[in-house]
């Protein structure tokens, strides 16, 4: 185990994040984003970027992210042919995700003989209790809300309490907002509730998925497009980038724009979190800390401090200044804890994997 380099694959449709842990301790972290207009191709040469760039350093062990796990607990797998079979089931389940974590898992079969392991993101949401966990429809359809993003959270869970000590163990909302963006609410370091359901597209509204919408829309949409058209409008040309008239999905060419559907687009999100925060609050009776994670969590000063301006009520308040150079915590004095932590998916694909072959 102590001679392990573990490379950490982290697979988005049209780019590629990657961590090499070598033995000696030393990390190397690498990306590669949008090499080509085709996804295919774009990950093929991102694979090659990255064989190039890895030099003599060579894995002993490949652990992916996947977006989604299905219904299993488990938080990761080994994956044999079998399991590899299972994964390519789940795919409608995760249809902006799964094809390329799959392409990223095939890649790394061809270029590196070595084990390769599934750490999915559903698992931290396992501990969830049925109230969160049930959908309001027949039980015999057999669907449920999963809950994304759980390697993050988990990671969040795991240092959080060295930032705000025994407060991390209450009520704690975690905030990932990135392309992709979710709440979850963590009671004892364990996921309660998230906002998203049975896949990536519910919830909140992201960069180019609607989040939660009327299922009457869902229906007259059905009328007017095929199923093909309307899963690419599901997971493509909603969200942010459909609130801003098409101008762009990216936070940051909004909060840069003059254009007023661009102002809009980044008043209805921040409304849209605002509105996500108080609703797990209301769930579990109040809420004692707030974490901010992922792209637009951790970099965007604008949308944390538009998001957090109406939440005295909850008890907190923002400090502008240390909101501004976005250090950990960026609470005033008086404030419940907010606090700013970086998403660090790879560390816990990282430790998941050490967690696998320990058991193997």
């Amino acid at each position: 185990m102590a001679n392990l380099s573990i490379l950490t694959i982290n697979c988005g449709s049209s780019s590629l994040k990657a961590s090499l842990f070598l033995a000696n301790g030393s990390r190397r972290n690498f990306r590669y984003e949008h090499i080509s207009d085709d996804k295919t191709h774009s990950l093929h040469k991102a694979f090659n970027n990255l064989l190039h760039d890895l030099g003599s350093d060579k894995p002993t062990v490949v652990g992916h992210r996947f977006v989604h796990g299905g219904d299993i607990a488990s938080t990761a797998r080994i994956i044999d042919d079998r399991e590899r079979e299972r994964l390519n089931s789940l795919i409608h389940l995760a249809p902006l995700h799964l094809p390329s974590n799959l392409l990223g898992l095939d890649l790394c079969r061809q270029l590196f003989n070595v084990p390769q392991i599934a750490c999915f993101d559903t698992a931290f949401h396992s501990s969830m209790p049925e109230l969160s966990k049930r959908l309001p429809i027949p039980d015999k359809l057999g669907l449920h809300r999963f809950g994304f993003h759980g390697l993050n959270y988990a990671y969040v869970a795991q240092v959080l309490p060295g930032i705000i000590g025994a407060t991390a163990y209450k009520k704690v909302i975690v905030a990932h907002l990135g392309s992709g963006a979710s709440l979850c609410l963590i009671e004892n370091l364990q996921s309660v509730d998230t906002t998203m359901g049975y896949t990536p597209a519910g919830g909140i509204t992201m960069g180019t998925r609607s989040g939660d919408l009327d299922p009457g829309v869902m229906l007259e949409l059905a009328k007017r497009y095929s199923p093909e058209q309307l899963g690419d409008m599901v997971f493509h040309k909603m969200g942010l980038l459909a609130l801003s008239n098409g101008e762009s999905a990216e936070m940051q060419d909004l909060l840069t724009s003059q254009n007023e559907h661009a102002r809009f687009a980044v008043e209805y999100f921040c409304r849209q979190v605002r509105a996500a925060i108080g609703a797990l609050a209301a769930k579990t009776g109040g809420v004692d800390a707030l974490v901010f994670t992922a792209g637009i969590g951790e970099h965007s000063a604008q949308v944390r401090q538009k998001i957090c301006d109406p939440l005295g009520f909850l008890g907190f308040t923002l400090d502008a200044a240390a909101n501004a150079a976005h250090t950990t915590r960026i609470e005033q004095s008086n404030s419940k804890p907010i606090v700013i932590i970086p998403a660090d998916e790879e560390i816990m694909i990282h430790d998941l994997c050490l967690n696998v072959l320990a058991e193997a």
